[in-house]
């Protein structure tokens, strides 16, 4: 189905795989607009059923407990972003010539629907810190009085902020990278690649096809390619892109910028990309300060911000003023209380190694809760990396024995109490292990390097577990 035919959906036989959160809005959407829409869906729970009498109201087929089989006439499907790319599903379309994109590429493809004035998207994917990022970047646009949204895969339907009735002067986008394997035709304003770790290896089938998609945020950039000089692999991937003419690499360093970056210097953040006369000349944003927490890798992501919203020809004062208007979500380097003079501070969110050692590199003195479902990391570069800022650590959870010979490893010397115990009380026992082990100075520090859901819902029980935890030792 090229774009020149996408401007009539009457008739169109379109699939939708997955009820869900992109799911549902894609099936209204195309039903309004007069496609014939089925979804098709893994799973028949009573959900499922609830759901699917809902669109089955509106005149849309739903096939529960069969994601598998193309229904016939098939001439599009529509993906939720989760649906691996090695599913019978997309096999079959790839036999029967069926293209496949995603809620992100519908949105894009929509954009311009009934004569609209679309808003340009500034564009923000990465291993970590692409929510905060996204939010940092809607602050600084608003604080510029913009009008704008974060949106994407922070839970805020692009299809909703594409086709509602408001409108918008730019788009402030985060996109996981399944988001961009479905997109091949998104052409962003402006993206950045904010770092890269080993993640959803299982999902991209390896490290490369992961970098890959990442790197598809760069693809058709009009102004600017935000990469991250400390992290050489997302300045390969704006090498590797395909970008307009005129389209800028601009850096970001947690050290002094050089000309066409942005940086840190004596506690201020400082633009040399978008100045005249780069070589000679600096634009003072921010102070470090503005930045809450003003933790290393959340100051990165004010600049990554920064850039966006400068790309886009945002004033310096409005950064300042949109960082220091942000604060970032609960359970993200979040400071819970004092106790006898040790912070306990929750980092929940940090569900991989990645994301830990950012949380652990913000403190000079740690006793570190960690453990939980690892999802196939190793634990050893991040063990060592870190071990001179631990004071004692305290491991919870299904895998904590992967941690524990990667402390035996790299950490021989720092006390370990291993809790045999993955019951949601678990958390209790944890926080009073580590208020003993702790000395006053010392942060105890909840950034678990795993996923959650052996013990908790997610990572925001988990994080309120330990919050509540903390109080109970203050009470």
């Amino acid at each position: 189905m090229g774009s020149q035919e996408v401007t009539n959906w009457q008739g169109k036989h379109v699939t939708v795989a997955g009820l869900g959160v992109s799911g549902i809005p894609a099936a209204k959407v195309l039903h309004g607009l007069g496609a014939l829409v089925t979804v098709v869906n893994d799973g028949d729970d009573d959900r499922a059923r609830a759901q699917a009498a809902d669109l089955g109201a509106l005149g849309v087929t739903v096939r529960l407990g069969d994601g598998a089989t193309l229904p016939e006439g098939t001439e599009l499907i529509v993906t939720a972003p989760g649906w691996q790319p090695d599913k019978p599903l997309f096999t079959a379309a790839a036999a029967a010539g069926v293209p496949v994109w995603g809620d992100v590429e519908l949105a894009w493809r929509l954009r311009e629907l009934d004569g609209r004035k679309p808003a340009p998207w500034l564009a923000v994917t990465g291993t970590n810190g692409k929510t905060t990022t996204v939010q940092m970047l809607a602050s600084i646009l608003k604080a510029a009085g913009l009008r704008t949204a974060a949106v994407g895969n922070i839970g805020v339907s692009l299809l909703d902020a594409v086709l509602g009735e408001e409108e918008y002067d730019v788009l402030a986008v985060e996109l996981s990278s399944y988001q961009l394997h479905w997109a091949p035709s998104l052409r962003a304003h402006s993206g950045t690649v904010l770092n890269l770790a080993p993640d959803h290896l299982d999902w991209h089938g390896s490290m490369e096809a992961y970098a890959a998609d990442k790197g598809r945020i760069y693809e058709g950039n009009r102004v600017a390619c935000v990469y991250n000089v400390a992290d050489k692999a997302t300045e390969d991937l704006v090498r590797a892109a395909d970008v307009e003419e005129g389209c800028r690499a601009v850096g970001f360093t947690l050290g002094a910028p050089g000309p066409s970056q942005l940086g840190v210097v004596d506690g201020i953040l400082v633009d040399r990309a978008f100045v005249e006369n780069r070589q000679k000349n600096a634009q003072e944003l921010a102070e470090v300060s503005d930045v809450t927490p003003p933790a290393p890798h959340n100051v990165a992501n004010a600049l990554a911000a920064a850039a966006l919203a400068r790309a886009f020809g945002v004033p310096p004062k409005a950064v300042r003023d949109g960082l220091r208007a942000f604060t970032p979500d609960a359970h993200r380097i979040a400071h819970v209380a004092d106790v006898d003079e040790v912070a306990y501070v929750d980092d929940s969110k940090a569900t991989n190694t990645h994301a830990a050692e950012a949380s652990l590199a913000a403190y000079e003195s740690i006793v570190w809760i960690a453990g939980g479902l690892a999802k196939g990391a190793t634990f050893d570069e991040l063990v060592a990396r870190s071990a001179k800022r631990l004071r004692g650590v305290v491991l919870i959870g299904a895998d904590r024995a992967l941690i524990r010979e990667a402390l035996a490893r790299h950490a021989p010397e720092v006390p370990v109490a291993d809790l045999d115990r993955t019951d949601t009380g678990a958390m209790l026992a944890a926080v009073q292990e580590a208020r003993r082990l702790a000395e006053p100075g010392d942060t105890v520090l909840l950034a678990p390097a795993c996923a959650s859901m052996d013990m908790f819902a997610n990572y925001n029980k988990r994080g309120d577990a330990f919050a509540e935890a903390v109080r109970e030792l203050g009470a």
